[in-house]
Formats: C-alpha cells, structure tokens, sequence
C-alpha cells in the first residue's frame, strides 16, 4: 500500500515531541505525491487526546496502543506495538526520528522484516530509480540522503526491491507545518494485551531520574556561531557574553568542536544540530556546505570574516568584514549603549 507510517514519540507530559511532528508534514507531503494515506502510531499509557494533536499535520489514521506498561519507553513493548501496525497495514515508507528512541527501536524493527534501513536522513525525496547491473526501473522510489563519510559527501539511498522503505531522520532538518487546522482522520485502537505479556518480563524499570538539558540551541530565536576562525575557546568566551546580552545561545561548526573551542552539543550542520532561528550571527565561520545546510534557513543571517570571499557572506543578509575580536565587542559595546 503506497501509504506512509510516522512512529510518533511522546514528551515526559504525553505530547507528541516535535520531531514526529516534523515527521508527520513531510511523510503528508510524501504520502499526497503517492497518492496513499498518511498514518501515524502511539503507545504509551493515557494518551487518549493525541490524536487531535496529530490530525492538523496531516494525518488520516492514528493507531493508539494505551497501556500502563507502554510508560516508559522499553524496546520490546513498543516493538510488538509497531510491528503488528506495519504488518497489518503493510506501509510503503515508514519513518522514525532519529533520536534515543527512535535510534533503538527502528534497527530491531528492520531487522524483524529483513528490510533495510537508513539512518540520519536530512532529506527525504520520491523519484525513480533504475538499477545499474540489471536496468531494471522502479517507480516512486524513496531516495533517502544522508551525509556520509564524516559529512564529506552526502549520499542517497534507495532499497528499491524490499518494502517498507524505512528510515530515521535527525531532528530539526525538516518543517514542522500545519496542513489543515480542520482536518479529521480516525483513532484506531491497537490491541496487543496478549504481546505484552512476554515483551514485559524482560526489562523492569527500578528507577528513572530525569535530567533536563543544559545546552538546547535547536529552538533559540537568536543564535551567534562560531568556527575555527575564532583560534581559541578563550576567544569563544566573548560570543557567550554576546548572546548573553542580546538573548541569544551560542552555536559552533563542526570544526570548531573538534577543536575544543565549545562543546560538542553546540554543533550546527550536517553532522550536527539543524537551526532555523531568527537571528543567526556568524563569527569566523568559512562557511563550508555542510555547516550551511544546518542554518541556511536562519531569518537573517549577519557574518563576521576577515575573508570577503568567504562562501557564508554568499548567504548572509549582512556582511562585517573585520576581526571577530574587534568586530564582536564593537557590536556590544553599540548594543549596550542603545539601551541606555
């Protein structure tokens, strides 16, 4: 069936998390192009009302497994779960995020149904494809890409022979979007009271200790990134000053991680977090294209760089051309002075 199903996972006060939100529009806009159905599935344990949080993305049937012990997650309750939904309704794609959970439960999905599997997709596209060995073509293929070897190149995937297509998208790559405030689908209960009872035994929970994140750059409206140009973590200290001031976070690209100069959390591009802020300031940053398909959808985007022609100022709306360590307390100095 050319129909698309989103495992959709629950934040700790049992919302559905953003990143199955944001796969829910793009599996709309796949399963629209496929001319099929867009379904999603949920277990957890009183989440009675999710499925009017679903219907507005798009999505025509949600499958609701409600059971005390679907809450935590473990892998085999949500396991038995998703596998009886994909083998009942045989879905043409099926997406997970590509976060913990989805990390752990969709390689053992896979592997249960001897398909393949594509993991930390930043794209997902249909088109054809034909095979190069035998030339034989297959219609509506998805093409799953996904940087690889260390984000050097970026890779498309397809397993035109073996359905359901399946894959896991980081988060952040794609749009989260209304498609009709208005729009209805149906609730279908999923009932695996009988799974359960074996799935259960083999993890017990004795305790759960929730630790909120300390460093969380994906939402920020206003973030100041810096690169490798910045030459030390000593000098990165003046963009937390910045951001501090102006109400920001503070972001950096891959090379600048691997440097030291922040931490590794902070990363924005390809291999890092996806940003889409209000406000982008980019301080000592070349610029390269793995770092730019993680902020070139920034509102506006300022650059800072010695070199004018830097790949970055090709994207900016502004463009300062100076030293970071003279241009960045230049900026406070203006801003601190306008609140006065």
């Amino acid at each position: 069936m050319n129909n698309v199903l989103v495992y959709c996972e629950l934040t700790e006060s049992n919302h559905i998390a953003d990143i199955s939100l944001e796969l829910c529009t793009k599996g709309r806009q796949l399963a629209t192009q496929m001319d099929g159905r867009l379904q999603a599935v949920v277990a957890g344990s009183n989440i009675q009302g999710v499925a009017a949080e679903l219907y507005p993305y798009g999505v025509d049937e949600v499958f609701v497994a409600d059971d005390p012990r679907l809450s935590p997650y473990r892998t085999l309750p949500h396991f038995a779960v998703v596998l009886k939904v994909i083998q009942e309704q045989q879905p043409n794609v099926v997406l997970f995020g590509a976060t913990t959970v989805g990390r752990d439960l969709a390689p053992r999905v896979a592997s249960r149904l001897r398909c393949g599997l594509t993991a930390d997709c930043t794209a997902l596209e249909l088109g054809d494809h034909t095979d190069a060995k035998t030339g034989k073509e297959y219609k509506c293929t998805l093409h799953q890409i996904r940087p690889a070897f260390g984000g050097n190149i970026i890779a498309t995937i397809v397993s035109p022979e073996v359905e359901p297509h399946m894959a896991t998208v980081r988060e952040g790559v794609m749009r989260k979007e209304v498609f009709n405030p208005d729009y209805k689908g149906t609730v279908t209960k999923v009932d695996i009271s009988n799974d359960l009872e074996q799935a259960d035994k083999a993890v017990t929970i004795i305790r759960r200790e929730i630790v909120q994140k300390s460093i969380n750059i994906k939402g920020a409206s206003i973030i100041v990134a810096g690169g490798y140009g910045m030459g030390s973590r000593e000098n990165f200290k003046m963009l937390h000053d910045l951001a501090h001031l102006i109400g920001g976070e503070v972001g950096g690209t891959r090379a600048a991680c691997d440097a030291g100069f922040t931490e590794p959390e902070r990363q924005i591009g390809q291999t890092g977090v996806t940003v889409r802020p209000r406000l982008y300031i980019a301080c000592g940053i070349s610029g390269a294209v793995q770092h730019r398909a993680g902020m070139d959808q920034s509102s506006k985007i300022i650059s800072i760089n010695t070199d004018p022609n830097a790949p970055i100022n090709a994207i900016a709306d502004y463009t300062i051309i100076g030293d970071v360590c003279t241009v960045v307390p230049m900026l406070m100095e203006c801003y601190s002075n306008n609140l006065k």
